[in-house]
């Protein structure tokens, strides 16, 4: 599921990733870091980076204290951590700690989004995304027949609606934490379920039920597919009320990455400035690669001919044994070797999702959000390069991608990728180690 992200202005949602490149490895959490080095740029725009440089008398805002050695702090409309140790108090201007901590889960923006149609009519309209479900369901239903069920944000309860209509459980837990609820209640009574689905308004945290469940259906993923989160409640979910020996819903999940070409995208972004109407724009590249591509591009579709490598899974989690405690930092190594001569200019992601059958020898569901399945609401998510690199048939790039959950607004995370290029190219680019770091935030 795509997530509301905090809207700037009424009605305007967006989500933004502000990258980091340095020369060799960012370690974030030492007390020695020099202000001001390490290769982290400061793009004076209002952003968030995962390390914020500053000079002798600047005064910071500090929004939180995650730790004794490293502060959160805004300077100029920039906002990253701080070596604490370097601040004095004045400085710091601790009297204005930001308020949202308060709520590092941000319910009000998160669930808010929730309440109105224009995400549920964006989900339901990706027919990919609802009709794996419903085939699940469908796949299932003589297993399904009296099990009890928990639909776990559910939303407008199409799932739920899917699991009275087609297998007839014995019980349907319809659990959805935004007001959306409300109407949820109408639309089971209206199909006639209501006998069988139970409509629950709150978080998962917070519900009580009646009984344990059989089956746990949720679709919770984001971008990248842990962003957000939602995740978390899955699990506290699954601990708290899945019998021994349920079934999970989705039962496994992996993120795949690919080295990709994007030729359109970096002529229509920088290219451009070359001769616009004849004349000499160049002197805007600089900006545009600065505007454009230090942050990824979301909803962006690769055509197949664009990857440069077979997509390789970087991290999977089996939803059976998966545990809160690790979604605080997951690390994954790729290993992609060139199939063709080509432009290098950045990593396409996406995610596949499995549901495992009931039946003793039934196909397991999948739901792929890649270039080779059906379109769906999430598309692929585009990381660019600063700058393009040549590739040449038979190079390797080889590197490790760490998903790190921020320490305080626990809906965000870091995207680090770490690669080198080995192979035959005279590039003295492809001789350096790289390093992109992109924080994904609400805004």
């Amino acid at each position: 599921m795509m997530r509301p992200v905090r809207s700037m202005l009424p009605g305007q949602i967006s989500l933004e990733v502000a990258p980091i490149r340095s020369e060799r490895p960012a370690n974030l959490r030492d007390p020695n870091l020099k202000t001001g080095g390490g290769g982290i740029s400061n793009n004076r725009v209002t952003c968030f980076v995962s390390q914020l440089s500053f000079s002798r008398g600047d005064r910071l805002l500090v929004h939180a204290k995650p730790s004794s050695e490293w502060w959160w702090a805004e300077l100029q409309g920039v906002i990253g951590y701080v070596p604490a140790g370097y601040l004095s108090q004045d400085a710091a201007g601790e009297e204005e700690e930001d308020p949202s901590i308060e709520d590092p889960w941000q319910d009000e923006e998160y669930f808010g989004n929730y309440g109105t149609l224009r995400l549920h009519l964006e989900m339901l309209s990706d027919k990919s995304r609802t009709e794996a479900y419903r085939q699940v369901i469908l796949s299932n239903s003589a297993s399904l027949s009296s099990k009890r069920v928990m639909d776990l944000g559910c939303g407008t309860g199409i799932i739920s609606l899917f699991c009275a209509q087609l297998a007839r459980p014995s019980m349907v837990y319809a659990v959805e934490a935004s007001s959306m609820a409300e109407y949820t209640r109408q639309l089971v009574k209206q199909n006639g379920c209501d006998e069988v689905v139970t409509v629950l308004q709150g978080r998962a945290e917070e519900i009580e039920l009646p009984e344990q469940v059989d089956v746990l259906v949720s679709e919770w993923m984001g971008n990248c597919l842990l962003f957000e989160f939602m995740v978390e409640s899955v699990l506290l979910a699954r601990d708290r009320w899945l019998r021994d020996g349920g079934t999970m819903w989705p039962s496994s999940a992996a993120l795949t990455l690919v080295p990709c070409q994007a030729d359109s995208y970096y002529a229509e972004k920088m290219a451009f400035w070359e001769r616009p109407y004849g004349l000499d724009f160049t002197p805007l590249q600089p900006l545009a690669q600065q505007e454009f591509f230090t942050k990824p591009k979301f909803s962006h579709i690769i055509d197949p001919c664009d990857c440069l490598a077979a997509p390789c899974d970087v991290i999977s989690l089996d939803m059976y044994t998966l545990q809160v405690g690790d979604l605080e930092q997951m690390k994954g190594q790729f290993h992609f070797c060139v199939e063709k001569s080509a432009v290098f200019h950045g990593f396409t992601a996406w995610f596949t999702v499995c549901f495992k059958s009931l039946e003793a020898g039934g196909a397991t569901v999948e739901l792929n959000t890649g270039p080779n399945s059906g379109p769906t609401h999430w598309k692929q998510t585009l990381f660019m390069l600063d700058r393009p690199v040549s590739v040449c048939a038979g190079d390797s790039i080889s590197g490790t991608i760490v998903l790190q959950r921020n320490p305080v607004w626990r809906r965000h995370m870091t995207v680090t990728l770490h690669w080198t290029i080995k192979g035959s190219t005279d590039n003295p680019d492809n001789a350096q180690a790289n390093i992109f770091i992109y924080y994904m935030h609400f805004i």
